[in-house]
């Protein structure tokens, strides 16, 4: 994913982050110095999903105006590899458990 949020705002006359950072916290959304800085100038490490509802509510925009994806830079795994993969995702093996501690009698 890319992340557009300069262009975003630009698209409607909000040229700068700090004119950003105050439409936001008239809506409820106060952000520090830095990560409005992380937001504008870059790749955000992370973004609260209620953050992103009062972004667009104050640029007037879609999610897909914010975030633009980028499927070709998404590596694929051989087909000989990709079964292997999946199967060690798949976490260890869970053994039921009675409530009181004991095991279940064998199938």
């Amino acid at each position: 994913m890319r992340w557009n949020l300069r262009l975003a705002a630009a698209n409607r006359g909000v040229w700068k982050a700090s004119e950003l950072q105050r439409s936001l916290a008239e809506h409820g959304l106060v952000i520090s110095a830095g990560k409005m800085s992380g937001l504008w100038s870059g790749q955000p490490v992370s973004v609260k999903l209620a953050d992103l509802d009062v972004i667009c509510k104050v640029l007037d925009c879609q999610i897909g105006e914010l975030l633009i994806p980028e499927p070709d830079k998404v590596d694929a795994l051989p087909e000989a590899e990709a079964p292997a993969a999946a199967a060690s995702s798949s976490g260890p093996t869970v053994l039921p458990r009675r409530r009181d501690g004991r095991s279940l009698p064998p199938t």
